[in-house]
């Protein structure tokens, strides 16, 4: 008896689309191929062919974008070791594998990224605790942080400031560099801080013109949280603060600086654009906020995507703060300086 065909095959007749055209060993052998006839249908004039190791394409012919990012998934899946494949339909089909680097950018519609069907390999990220080997057009990048995937085009797809990342990671020339960086946040795809977040975690700050870059892209992302501050102010009516002051005791020393205060409430916003890896400049921040709270006065820190993504919400809390500040014991008096 033949223990790699099932006793009751499902026909591949009944499967569609992608599933139709690329398949691993395993999932042939539930339908009744067994690898020596898999084998065999890819003999030279044969209508199948091996995309990669455990992988078949199930047709002649050049393969499609979407198969070669199907089988890079399904290779990373072929080559698990004891754990099941889920079906094509569940929630996370490939697992925790997803697509990254330049193929990731390119199906975000990055124009910086080359068309898919150009970039001789595609990467792929899983856990560390994998052991896979690049072979022929896929590169696995292990890592022991997987983030949470998106779904493009049917494909689970690592989030821009992921992708970015390990893009930058492959690249060599300083201006593809650039172009991807600069199209990441002047595109919208995402805020400057958080491009800066992932490229610490990767320790690339410091590669090529990495850092150059990202200086002037954060400036650029504070100038722009400032005006969503101004605007966030006059589209909802909120009374007009103090911009950009600095805040002192009488004689005292600096307390602090703020993006905006209304003095009459004791109320000040800080657009917060410090890196959670920044552990100094965190822990400063942490610090001054609370001093600024035993004097009575609260401190909102707001991270620049609020501003952009949440301005209404944003809003709410402002004016939450401002009304509160009626039932707080008055703060203490401070010295207030333009910046």
């Amino acid at each position: 008896m033949n223990h790699e065909t099932p006793l009751s095959p499902r026909p591949l007749h009944h499967l569609s689309d992608v599933r139709h055209r690329v398949m691993t060993a395993r999932r042939l052998r539930e339908h009744g191929v067994s690898a020596a006839e898999a084998g065999e249908r890819c003999r030279p004039g044969g209508p199948w062919q091996q995309l990669l190791p455990g992988v078949y394409l199930l047709h002649t012919g050049p393969a499609t974008s979407e198969e070669r990012l199907h089988a890079a998934l399904m290779y990373t899946r072929a080559r698990s070791q004891g754990i099941p494949l889920q079906p094509c339909g569940a929630e996370a089909p490939y697992g925790e594998a997803m697509i990254t680097g330049l193929a990731a950018l390119a199906l975000h519609r990055f124009t910086s990224a080359p068309p898919l069907l150009r970039l001789e390999h595609i990467d792929v990220l899983v856990p560390h605790t994998r052991r896979l080997r690049a072979t022929g057009f896929v590169r696995p990048v292990r890592s022991p942080s997987v983030p949470r995937p998106r779904l493009l085009t049917g494909v689970p797809v690592a989030p821009v400031p992921r992708a970015v990342a390990d893009a930058v990671a492959r690249l060599a020339d300083p201006e593809a560099i650039r172009r991807v960086l600069t199209e990441a946040v002047r595109g919208g795809h995402c805020e400057a801080t958080r491009l800066y977040r992932e490229l610490a975690r990767a320790r690339l700050l410091e590669r090529g013109p990495v850092a150059a870059v990202l200086d002037t892209l954060l400036a650029e992302g504070r100038a722009a949280a400032e005006d969503r501050l101004y605007a966030l102010v006059a589209d909802h009516a909120l009374p007009v603060p103090l911009w950009n002051v600095e805040l002192l005791l009488p004689g005292g020393p600096l307390l602090g600086t703020v993006d905006a205060y209304w003095p009459d409430h004791g109320v000040a916003v800080e657009i917060d654009t410090r890196s959670r890896r920044d552990a100094p400049l965190r822990d400063e921040l942490a610090r001054t906020h609370e001093h600024l709270a035993q004097l009575g006065l609260a401190v909102l820190a707001v991270p620049p995507r609020d501003l952009r993504d949440a301005p209404e919400r944003l809003a709410d809390v402002v004016r939450s703060a401002l009304a509160a500040s009626a039932e707080r014991a008055p703060g203490a008096y401070v010295v207030v300086l333009p910046r």
